[in-house]
């Protein structure tokens, strides 16, 4: 009996969320999937796609059961959001599966639209990854850094960016980048005391600019 090839897993980054961000490489890996895994809104945009569609939640150890038990003949493509690179469910399909097993598409990250927005330079940033739980490292450790990316992704991170904004001291502009790319896509420069009050998209990323940066 003749071995059932398996295809490598496509992990395509799918970019901040405008469908004006998908790169020409993952609408080809999407075209050819007969398997799609990625969020609910991923999903959607891709509506024109006769793969089979499977919808990531909380639950990321379901969705790579799911991803083992169509392995065997199937060409899968996992989508995340942004870069893989980034804060993605990549790390964890590739933790399971090998590198060798999968084939990794590149997007555009949410941190590099919010400093495209503000025209900076971001080879010098710090990122900060708060999407689904508050950072280990201390705030404090952050003093004096130029450029400070943070990916906050849920209400409760705030109160931590406020820690961090406490924690640095004056002497930097704060930015709310929110809903990237979308169509409610909204930029504002806050004070401190914004940070503990006033409510967020989940789809948001922080930015901390040390005043000395040229604008």
């Amino acid at each position: 009996m003749a071995a059932v090839k398996q295809h490598p897993i496509v992990v395509a980054g799918c970019g901040p969320g405008s469908p004006d961000f998908l790169t020409p490489a993952v609408r080809r890996a999407v075209e050819g999937a007969e398997v799609l895994v990625g969020a609910k809104r991923l999903l959607e945009l891709f509506p024109e796609s006769a793969a089979e569609k499977i919808a990531v939640g909380a639950d990321v150890e379901q969705a790579l059961r799911a991803i083992d038990e169509r392995r065997s003949g199937k060409k899968i493509v996992v989508l995340v959001t942004g870069d893989p690179g980034l804060c993605s469910l990549a790390r964890p399909v590739i933790d399971r599966f090998g590198r060798g097993a999968c084939r990794v598409i590149p997007g555009v990250s949410s941190v590099q639209a919010a400093f495209a927005r503000l025209g900076l330079d971001w080879t010098d940033a710090r990122m900060i990854d708060a999407h689904r739980e508050d950072p280990a490292a201390a705030p404090e450790g952050l003093r004096g850094v130029a450029k400070i990316a943070v990916l906050a992704g849920r209400q409760e991170a705030f109160r931590w960016v406020a820690r961090l904004a406490e924690a640095i001291g004056d002497g930097y502009r704060i930015y709310v980048c929110e809903d990237l790319t979308l169509a409610g896509e909204k930029v504002s420069e806050v004070g401190k005391k914004d940070l503990g009050v006033l409510r967020f998209s989940p789809r948001c990323v922080v930015l901390f600019i040390r005043e000395d940066v040229p604008r």
